[in-house]
């Protein structure tokens, strides 16, 4: 019952809704107690022949009564307490996602997105389950059960009522033993439920791949292994959760012999009227849900407690980056330096940037390039605070980019990623993503900007056209031009371009370039790029290998060394040329 103090913030919460539905629950049960005593009241007459229609309509009215106060009793301690429960669950779910976009990179690197999805649905039914049906079951089968024990052995026999519950013992034992097999091997059914979670999400993302390799009957073949795993897991907790009843019609059974038994010696002994032996089976048949419930009970618990320790877990990890207490709420601008010492990845034990020290004025254009893992796209990701725990310092403005709330300073940044993502929705929606309510008008300006404007209008739809999910029906170089799109609506202070412009052809790549160049007069622009045609207009070029910067300077400058940047360069161009077919 350890769930139900960990939940106990909840509980005083929605202390009014719980208490309202627990006191309406112990009235029903009391009503429940008035059939059986009717019934052997009514017995008791016919018996002596006393019974007359009177009588009988007077107590049948009373069961009708009590059967309405019931019905709508029942009606409203379900609004009370699942209603409850729904609220729970919306709670958690709210935390947890709030938790999710607050968590670094770092953090995802180490969980499975199906895993999480597992934590956001499985897990969030089994602790709602535990303040709705849980709350229900232990209220109802202790009061439920309390109150017929005491009409039992205050009402008819006491003698009876000792023998009859003897058998019950046993029965806390056994359910008990249960409940700890049932925790361990329903943690274990949710973690294979997560694991299959997270190869259904992994297969569907990279279906193109898995077909363009033919490997459809070996991914098959993995899902169904795993699946067979999570149904053997569930078929133990199945096993253990099927152990419940049975042991429960047991004990129960010994019980009802117990009160024939010695009931019917009572009888026979004048201690006990026919009447009261009738009332006294009826009031065990009563015993039998809250005996029934408190199996069930455990199984609800230690679902609830296993899924309650896993989200606790979850949200007990701490937020990597943070705000200051006295971090500014302002749009940073103005000069950006790096004065970086090295920078390690967490986990990882050798730097991955070693000496950055560069200082990029405002309104320039800042140009990174390099072999694949030089370090390009760490750099960026420094300054939009993705990482922080590096030797040096960043700045932007003449202030420390740790001085500036992370929601301002991003909103200083128009990041457009190697990766990129669009949402299943439609071209216009995926373009004002930042402002959803922004005119249309601004929107094909923006895309004008990015050189996609004529492509979205060859769609069927145009701008209202649903990329499907992740772009799914676009290629590499109109999503490409979509998410730079994106980026311009923000009108940033910095546009930061991530190897963007890889998946568009040269001439494309010029008109971007060139349209950036005139509008974004006075702002900062910081490419990275293998295509050295994208930065050779930049006022400031950073050669990175293996994190350190090897040479630096204008595409003249750099031009006259004999260096990577010319070497790759020429190539590039004699590339190009032999494309065109020399001309």
């Amino acid at each position: 019952m350890k769930v139900f103090l960990e939940l106990g913030w909840f509980f005083k919460q929605e202390k009014k809704a719980y208490i309202s539905g627990i006191i309406i629950l112990m009235f029903v049960a009391m009503l429940q107690l008035l059939p059986p005593k009717v019934i052997g009241i009514i017995a008791d007459h016919i018996n002596n022949g006393t019974l007359t229609k009177g009588l009988l309509l007077e107590w049948t009215g009373l069961l009708a009564l009590a059967g309405l106060a019931m019905y709508g009793l029942r009606y409203y301690w379900r609004i009370m307490i699942f209603g409850s429960a729904v609220k729970l669950s919306k709670l958690l779910r709210n935390r947890l996602y709030y938790h999710f976009t607050n968590m670094s990179p770092a953090f995802y690197q180490k969980r499975r997105i199906g895993d999480l999805m597992a934590h956001a649905t499985n897990d969030l039914q089994a602790i709602q389950q535990t303040a709705g049906a849980g709350v229900l079951t232990l209220v109802d089968s202790l009061s439920t059960g309390g109150f017929v024990i005491l009409a039992m052995a205050f009402t008819i026999s006491w003698k009876l009522t000792l023998i009859c519950l003897l058998p019950m013992p046993l029965m806390a034992i056994l359910t008990s033993w249960f409940g700890t097999m049932l925790h361990r091997t329903f943690h274990e059914a949710q973690e294979a439920f997560s694991d299959l979670n997270d190869k259904t999400q992994e297969s569907i993302t990279g279906i193109k791949v898995i077909k363009t390799f033919g490997q459809e009957k070996e991914d098959i073949e993995s899902f169904r292994k795993q699946s067979e795993d999570v149904v053997q897991k569930n078929i133990v907790v199945a096993k253990i959760d099927s152990l419940y009843d049975p042991t429960i019609s047991i004990i129960v059974g010994i019980s009802f012999f117990l009160a024939i038994t010695f009931g019917s010696k009572y009888v026979l002994a004048g201690e006990l009227t026919i009447g009261e032996l009738i009332s006294f089976t009826t009031y065990l048949g009563l015993l039998i849900w809250p005996m029934l419930a408190f199996g069930w009970l455990f199984n609800i618990v230690e679902r609830g407690r296993a899924s309650y320790d896993r989200v606790s877990n979850l949200l007990q990890e701490k937020v990597d980056i943070t705000d200051k207490e006295s971090a500014l709420e302002i749009v940073p601008s103005g000069d950006i330096q790096y004065d970086l010492s090295s920078f390690t990845y967490p986990g990882e034990k050798e730097p991955i940037l070693k000496k950055i020290h560069f200082l990029l004025r405002r309104g320039e254009t800042l140009g990174i390039v390099g072999k694949t893992g030089a370090g390009k796209t760490t750099l960026l990701k420094l300054l939009i605070r993705e990482f922080e725990d590096y030797n040096g310092e960043i700045q932007f403005g003449s202030r420390s980019i740790q001085d500036y709330k992370l929601e301002k300073l991003r909103e200083a940044i128009g990041y457009v990623p190697q990766d990129h993502f669009l949402f299943s929705a439609t071209v216009a929606e995926n373009i004002a993503f930042t402002n959803p309510f922004i005119e249309i008008g601004k929107i094909n300006e923006a895309a004008k900007l990015a050189a996609i404007h004529d492509d979205i209008l060859q769609f069927t739809e145009g701008y209202q056209t649903v990329v499907g999910e992740r772009g799914v029906s676009l290629s590499g170089g109109q999503k490409q031009r979509i998410s730079i799109a994106r980026a311009l609506l923000m009108n940033p202070e910095v546009l930061v371009l991530d190897d963007s412009l890889s998946a568009v052809d040269a001439k494309t790549e010029e008109a971007i370039l060139s349209e950036l160049k005139e509008n974004r007069e006075g702002k900062t622009t910081i490419i990275t790029s293998h295509r050295l045609s994208a930065i050779q207009h930049a006022n400031l070029i950073l050669v990175l290998d293996e994190g350190r910067v090897v040479e630096r300077g204008t595409h003249d400058e750099l031009m006259e060394n004999d260096g990577w940047y010319k070497e790759m360069y020429l190539r590039q161009q004699l590339e190009e040329l032999v494309e065109h077919g020399g001309h």
